[in-house]
């Protein structure tokens, strides 16, 4: 049924379980997985430049090192149970839009991701992007949520 699954991690613990569940339901399928991660933009807000810390170079640096250590769990949960595994990072300041762009390029089938189960003021202020991807996508969408 499934041949090819998108497994997007932000390196939350929630998101390392909905990783987990993928492997296991592309394992199932015998299929594979990719496993991708999201990385904003750099944007530099202060009033005061005393307060800069980063430059561009630096937070790449920085946001690269993060990527790679979340791809690398989810990678390693896809070798120990034999599934084949690749992992990829995008730089986009809209998570959902990349994640649905990067099924569609990949030819996925399904897209397995985490919902931190935000409602109310906080689900408004800061946004769900699972949401978004539940909207906006053509592909099915697997949610997965803590118990």
């Amino acid at each position: 049924m499934f041949k090819h699954l998108l497994v997007p991690t932000d390196g939350s613990a929630l998101s390392g379980e909905a990783a987990r569940m993928a492997v296991g339901v592309a394992k199932a399928f015998d299929a594979k997985i990719t496993g991708i991660h999201v990385i904003p933009e750099f944007h530099l807000l202060t009033y005061d430049t005393e307060m800069l810390a980063d430059t561009p170079n630096e937070y790449v640096r920085h946001a690269r090192k993060h990527a790679e250590r979340y791809l690398a769990f989810v990678e390693q949960i896809a070798t120990d149970a034999a599934v084949l595994c690749e992992t990829t990072w995008v730089v986009s300041d809209h998570p959902y839009q990349a994640i649905i762009h990067a099924a569609q390029e990949r030819h996925c089938d399904l897209i397995v991701m985490a919902s931190h189960g935000r409602r109310g003021v906080q689900g408004l202020l800061i946004g769900s992007e699972t949401q978004k991807v539940l909207t906006h996508s053509n592909i099915p969408v697997l949610v997965y949520r803590s118990q």
